[in-house]
């Protein structure tokens, strides 16, 4: 029968959660059953509007792609994506006892921010968090999905490697600002992807400039063109820029993402973009790993 999913020290076993982190360097790729592609939204650093890039990426291959979408909040000491996505509520459960995502815009979502008290800090050692990503990622009733967006904690620790290694990850998303502090971070963000072995399936360049509310002028306070020159270095995909604007502050604050919001204004078709190019790199990512080249 379904029932509130009690979050009650599920966790605080340590003779699990040590087999588990045993376990995590030895197996790698296990998919989740139901789920075509995997992607992993990150950054070498906070600050860089990740979440806010994941949310809309995600509603955006909802309703502008036609697919089926879930959002993974893997940033479990800073869990936003409730709140950007208006969300309230622990899970029902299966009769099972696997969690049901809570859904909006489409998108069915799960999130440490769902789990505990709204103000409740998240105390845990490394271990503790692995499982709990285990738990949510793997003990979700997510159904079909064509992909699973995963919205990555910053930068490239624990968190990241378990992720990485425990699910079968389609490809990897970096987003950064222009400025040459950030995109140093995003350059370490993606060799570790790299030494993983999850083919990276762009960079976007978010915060590329400020739009004026008044006049409609972009200003280039974080440098100009820094994420483009940054993929060009790297040989890797350049898959947009993301302006900053008013609204998107203050959807984010709603809970209404700006696709939903003002899918007309820049922002927004930006995310559109960006969401299509994903889609057409994960055809070409699926086409090169089971169709190799064969030369006789």
């Amino acid at each position: 029968m379904k029932g509130a999913f009690r979050f009650n020290g599920v966790f605080n076993n340590w003779r699990f959660v040590r087999g588990f982190s045993a376990l995590a360097g030895k197996a790698k790729g296990l998919q989740i059953p139901g789920i075509k592609d995997i992607i992993a939204v990150a950054s070498g650093k906070g600050g860089v509007g990740k979440s806010t890039t994941a949310v809309n990426l995600a509603v955006a291959l909802a309703n502008r792609c036609q697919l089926a979408v879930g959002l993974l909040d893997a940033d479990v000491y800073g869990p936003s994506v409730p709140t950007m996505m208006k969300l309230h509520g622990k899970p029902e459960t299966t009769e099972d006892l696997k969690m049901i995502p809570k859904e909006n815009y489409g998108v069915k979502c799960m999130s440490m921010g769902l789990l505990v008290e709204k103000d409740a800090p998240i105390v845990w050692r490394g271990p503790m968090v692995m499982n709990a990503l285990e738990k949510m990622a793997k003990g979700a009733e997510w159904g079909k999905l064509d992909v699973l967006v995963v919205d990555m904690p910053p930068g490239t620790g624990d968190a990241q490697l378990t992720i990485s290694q425990r699910l079968q990850l389609s490809g990897a998303i970096i987003v950064s600002t222009p400025q040459d502090i950030a995109l140093l971070d995003a350059r370490r963000g993606a060799h570790m992807f790299a030494k993983v072995d999850v083919p990276i399936i762009g960079i976007i360049e978010n915060m590329s400039c400020f739009m004026c509310p008044h006049c409609s002028q972009p200003s280039f306070i974080f440098g100009e063109g820094g994420a483009r020159r940054t993929a060009n270095e790297l040989s890797l995909e350049y898959l947009g820029d993301i302006p900053i604007e008013m609204d998107i502050r203050t959807c984010c604050d709603e809970g209404v993402p700006i696709v939903i919001s003002s899918p007309d204004s820049k922002s927004a078709r930006g995310y559109t973009d960006v969401a299509q190019k994903v889609v057409k790199r994960l055809e070409d990512l699926s086409q090169k790993q089971f169709h190799p080249e064969i030369s006789l």
